[in-house]
């Protein structure tokens, strides 16, 4: 996990810009097929389930993502299409006396961390996009994905890097995904999120969301969308020691360009696209950092 960059090192630099809320990039996702295999419905204990997870998490194998279903006594495994039956046996064998305590799916399409989106910013190889505006203290600050931040300082807001968005103030990737740009504009810092039909919708309040509960997204590729939280404490192995932990799971669409984005339900912030498989035409399982995290960490807050 990447050490926290201080606002303090990009404090100063200047004045501020700001965009409307914008999103990133993500590469081809797709639907999640039927249950491939079940294990057989015994109820395991909760110092059981974290011994499976624990297991899944050992077991390292790149495109898979897991959470704990409380309800069912089950870790629910969602293994992408590069999984092979031999790696879904290795995870069970890792898993030894709590094998059973493993439902496992697939889902079509790769996890992939995501790069562009919604009103899209840009900067040294890659195009990405604001999930939320914030502000502390009178300061703006731009929200994304983590992994669109990391190793990048300077962000525009075309594609040409001539219009001046701001400067990284903290990037979180692996791990977390999130990442904090500071504007260089205040006076152009909108608090609100494009719709992709001519309308913006206020973001006033962040929170976290529940399972089941109907969300809504936007993207600079695929615009707006929606469906429901299907879990929640979500980890996504991404490979190359990629993975990420305490993610939010949804059934919400996505394509390549909209990861960083926002997930929120009328004015709520809940999250930023992570990653995901699928796109918007067969359906597919996305994966969001949870806002309420940066927001608490740094003392931001959405307006």
């Amino acid at each position: 996990m990447k050490r926290l960059l201080p606002f303090g090192s990009v404090v100063g630099r200047a004045r501020m810009i700001a965009v409307a809320a914008s999103l990133v990039s993500i590469t081809a996702l797709a639907a999640p097929s039927a249950i491939a295999q079940s294990a057989p419905d015994t109820r395991a204990t909760a110092a059981q389930l974290t011994q499976a997870s624990d297991a899944v998490l050992e077991a390292d194998v790149a495109g898979t993502a897991w959470y704990t279903d409380q309800a069912k006594g089950k870790i629910v495994v969602t293994a992408d299409q590069r999984v092979t039956a031999g790696q879904l046996t290795a995870i069970k064998k890792a898993a030894g006396a709590q094998a059973g305590s493993l439902e496992i799916k697939r889902t079509a399409g790769r996890f992939n961390r995501l790069i562009a989106g919604g009103e899209a910013i840009y900067s040294t190889g890659a195009r990405c996009s604001l999930g939320f505006n914030t502000v502390r203290a009178g300061v703006y600050y731009a929200l994304t994905a983590g992994h669109c931040t990391n190793g990048r300082g300077t962000w525009y807001t075309n594609p040409a890097n001539t219009a001046l968005l701001g400067w990284t103030a903290a990037s979180s990737f692996p791990g977390n995904d999130f990442g904090v740009i500071q504007h260089a504009y205040p006076a152009a810092a909108d608090g609100r999120v494009y719709l992709y039909n001519g309308t913006y919708r206020d973001i006033i309040n962040a929170g976290n969301p529940y399972v089941g509960q109907f969300v809504e997204r936007t993207g600079s590729t695929t615009g707006y969308h929606t469906g429901r939280v299907t879990a929640l404490n979500a980890t996504v192995n991404y490979g190359g020691g990629q993975l990420v932990y305490g993610l939010i799971q949804t059934n919400v669409c996505a394509a390549p360009g909209d990861s960083g984005g926002p997930l929120f339900a009328g004015n709520t912030a809940y999250g930023l696209l992570s990653g995901g498989s699928g796109n918007c035409t067969v359906g597919g399982t996305t994966f969001y950092q949870p806002v309420t995290e940066p927001l608490g960490l740094y003392g931001l807050s959405v307006f």
